[in-house]
């Protein structure tokens, strides 16, 4: 669907991207990451990221701050970028892609690859943490070198600021889930189902209104892993399957809307050629530098050698989060004005973003599918869903057998009132 995207608008005599409203285009995208974002906090296995905690932090940070780095030490002296400008394109670059991360993941759980040592959880939880940072960062750069909007101070702080956000609306919304709808509605599953997508969305929306973009993310996903672990408990995870199998048939018609809008923001037209040739080289040589750190990053995580390289692999797409930043600053500069040299570095920025989408979000995915089975274990292991009617309470068992006999029901009413 990339590919699809991508022709429909750049393919002569077929521009039908082109005519698609740019505000209609990133609503239906946030919708769709929201649903997969929350398919993916679903999916997330509790006991695995409580014991790699520490892994998702290095992740988070590492090979993001690394790449960012390299790409200013690169871009400063392969491309003659300005420092700051060096810097802000690295932040650009440094973003992992969940939208193409994440519906990988979710097929590696399904089919129980690298599932035993929490590899698809790993992924999922410092994929949203990893954008935060990145698009923290950029934005800090961005204030620094055109110096209007939100005070220095607060930029810097905003990052922080968006991970707590996010976290606090999370475990709010998932807790309440918890209780809302009540457990015995007779649509209970379809509540559900409902409570989680709107709750997504307006975390997403109103994260994005506020200006903290970096917090929805965040939110739908922490929001979606909280009330899955409660409905995990024996006597409940019937339910959570059920919420979880309607987000998955919602996937199947919001992932080609998803990559086919990513695509269409593919624009050839802004592509400089003589920077091409120098921008690949940089593309190719930080990427290199990210793929060790990320290595690095997931060394104490207990995970073998063909595992880390994996990590490495899937760490390795690019596209929602460079689609967004790709033309900020290019738009920053026109909005003032700026001199001409200024905005050819905007335009060298957006070059720069598009070739990223359209190497490294096909080549990532078809990497991705290519290793996986090939560097991950299968866990063999039962995983029946069914629950344990063992490990149900004494009380659920008879509040089970109250509702299934209304006699019964109304004989313990008549018990408690003659008390």
């Amino acid at each position: 669907m990339l590919i699809v995207g991508f022709m429909l608008r750049n393919v002569p005599g077929i521009n039908i991207a082109g005519d698609i409203d740019p505000k209609w285009s990133s609503v239906l995208r946030n919708i769709a990451l929201t649903v997969i974002l929350i398919r993916a906090g679903l999916g997330l296995d509790g006991p695995a990221l409580k014991k790699l905690s520490k892994s998702v932090l290095l992740l988070s940070f590492l090979p993001c701050l690394a790449e960012a780095a390299s790409v200013g030490l690169a871009s400063h002296f392969i491309l003659g970028f300005p420092w700051l400008w060096a810097f802000l394109l690295g932040f650009v670059q440094g973003a992992v892609s969940p939208a193409v991360l994440v519906p990988f993941m979710l097929n590696l759980q399904e089919t129980r690859l690298g599932t035993k040592q929490g590899i698809p959880t790993l992924l999922i939880a410092a994929s949203s943490l990893d954008d935060v940072l990145a698009i923290s960062g950029f934005s800090v750069l961005l204030s620094v070198i055109f110096s209007q909007g939100a005070a220095l101070w607060f930029n810097i702080l905003q990052g922080p600021l968006e991970m707590l956000m996010g976290l606090t609306y999370g475990i709010f919304i998932g807790f309440i889930f918890w209780y809302l709808p009540h457990r015995r509605h007779d649509d209970l599953s379809t509540l559900r189902f409902l409570f989680l997508l709107c709750g997504g969305l307006v975390g997403v929306f109103g994260s994005k209104a506020l200006g903290f973009s970096g917090a929805g993310a965040l939110g739908a996903l922490t929001a979606a892993f909280v009330a899955g672990h409660r409905w995990r408990a024996p006597g409940w995870d019937h339910e959570m399957v059920k919420a979880a199998q309607v987000f998955a048939y919602l996937w199947t018609f919001c992932q080609p809307v998803l990559f086919g809008l990513i695509g269409a923001e593919v624009v050839l037209a802004n592509v400089h050629m003589e920077t091409v040739g120098l921008a690949l080289a940089v593309m190719f040589v930080t990427i290199l530098v990210r793929m060790a750190v990320t290595v690095l990053a997931v060394s104490f995580a207990g995970l073998t050698l063909k595992e880390r390289l994996f990590v490495a692999i899937a760490w390795l797409p690019k596209a929602t989060v460079q689609a967004a930043l790709g033309s900020l600053a290019l738009d920053a500069a026109r909005e003032i004005k700026a001199a001409p040299d200024i905005i050819l570095l905007g335009e060298k920025v957006v070059t720069i973003a598009v070739l990223l989408i359209l190497i490294t979000a096909p080549v990532g995915a078809v990497a991705i599918a290519f290793s996986a089975p090939r560097l991950l274990q299968k866990d063999d292991s039962d995983v029946s869903v069914k629950p344990d009617a063992n490990k149900i309470s004494k009380d659920e068992r008879s509040l089970e057998m109250l509702e299934r006999n209304p006699k019964t029901a109304e004989t313990v009413k008549m018990i408690d009132v003659a008390d």
